[in-house]
């Protein structure tokens, strides 16, 4: 029998391919999306793959919109028992040129959006001491991005975080791990491509010596193995799906 999840950043990308797996894996997934109208269309295909879905609208920053989001899952479906954390937004400004006002957006929505979903699903998680967290991060947590300061210390930050989670919840039967991609086939990519910001996907290429971009499905199906039961002994890692270009 499949359980609750809940995936944010579900309307386009990693969160809606990660919706889809684990809608296929037999789960009852809540897409959660600030953008209403995408993630509704999203939630539309993934029931007409069989999906058990509903779209909630909620911007993960916003504590009280959090908690009325998790608050549709359970009247929607029971506990939460399985949280995908994918929301996040992305740019690039010269270290000395960030404003903080842009800081605490990144902030806002990355981390501390992050960690609102987290708090909000550990109760039902803790009642049944069984639940599986995956964060997805960044390479540029691990190893910093030229442009990135904003973003690179909130993705580091996710990663901390979800380490602590994982230690102080471990005994409970919950895991904590987190997904650093690099390199990911997203409409965000191609939107920094199209704005000068990214180079070209065959320039990036070089850099992963597997030779391609990641695809979001690359992403969704270790997300799918982790918050399996097969999983139960892997907790606090930090696991990228990078093709080899951060070891």
């Amino acid at each position: 029998m499949g359980r609750v999840a809940v995936v944010t950043g579900a309307g386009s990308g990693l969160g809606q391919s990660i919706s889809a797996a684990l809608a296929r894996d037999g789960h009852r997934v809540a897409m959660l999306d600030v953008d209403g109208e995408a993630v509704q269309k999203a939630a539309a295909e993934a029931r007409a793959q069989g999906g058990d879905v509903i779209a909630v609208d909620c911007d993960v920053s916003d504590e009280a919109a959090v908690e009325s989001a998790f608050g549709a899952a359970r009247d929607a479906f029971g506990p939460v028992a399985i949280l995908v954390t994918s929301a996040a937004i992305s740019g690039f400004t010269r270290f000395d040129k960030i404003t903080v006002e842009q800081w605490n957006r990144y902030l806002a929505v990355n981390l501390t959006g992050t960690f609102l979903c987290v708090r909000a699903a550990l109760s039902d998680m803790v009642a049944a001491q069984w639940g599986r967290v995956v964060t997805i991060s960044s390479a540029a947590g691990q190893q910093g991005a030229p442009g990135q300061g904003h973003y690179s210390a909130t993705k580091g930050g996710v990663i901390a975080m979800t380490k602590t989670v994982a230690l102080d919840y471990a005994a409970k039967g919950i895991t904590a791990n987190t997904v650093p991609p690099f390199v990911i086939d997203t409409p965000m990519l191609r939107e920094q491509q199209r704005a000068g910001k990214l180079p070209p996907s065959d320039y990036l290429t070089k850099a992963i010596p597997a030779g391609r971009l990641g695809s979001v499905d690359d992403v969704a199906a270790l997300c799918s193995f982790l918050c399996s039961d097969a999983a139960g002994y892997i907790t606090g890692q930090v696991i990228g799906v990078n093709g080899g270009a951060v070891m």
